[in-house]
């Protein structure tokens, strides 16, 4: 059940971004059984506290969903680019400055995430729950500057 929890857990966050992002160009399509940002954190909270006792024996699988998490994220990242960049021209300095301040924050909180996932893959058993709980937190703060993000655009 522990590795389901990580597995929920990534994929919560990742649809918290997941519906952040495509609010971006998709605001006016809610669809009727759309899930709140407020459900998913919900959620993802509840998996967090479950994936806590996620053992280091269990790090292939943690390994393989937080690369899966990442690689989402990055392509959420490089449409979100792609978006601005189309629209550039149509902007003026403020806008402009509120999507690089967004992008440079993205970037900023990606970095850290894939830095505690070199930690999942690398570090030692000894370091694992550290390691463990600094990528959750790395990735739930990149959850909310995707939501700033798209606040800002």
């Amino acid at each position: 059940m522990k590795p389901q929890a990580f597995a929920f857990l990534v994929s919560a966050l990742a649809l918290g971004a997941s519906l952040t992002a495509s609010q971006l160009s998709l605001a006016a399509d809610a669809p009727a059984k759309k899930a709140t940002a407020q459900d998913v954190s919900a959620k993802a909270d509840e998996a967090a506290r479950a994936v806590r006792e996620y053992t280091v024996q269990q790090r292939d699988e943690a390994v393989k969903q937080a690369k899966a998490a990442l690689d989402d994220l990055d392509a959420r990242i490089r449409r979100m680019e792609t978006k601005i960049d189309r629209e550039w021209d149509g902007m003026d300095e403020a806008a402009r400055k509120k999507a690089r301040t967004a992008l440079d924050a993205l970037h900023r909180e990606r970095n850290e995430a894939a830095e505690w996932y070199g930690g999942l893959r690398h570090g030692s058993a000894e370091a694992w729950d550290q390691v463990k709980d600094g990528f959750v937190k790395s990735y739930e703060r990149l959850k909310k500057s995707f939501v700033t993000a798209r606040k800002a655009l």
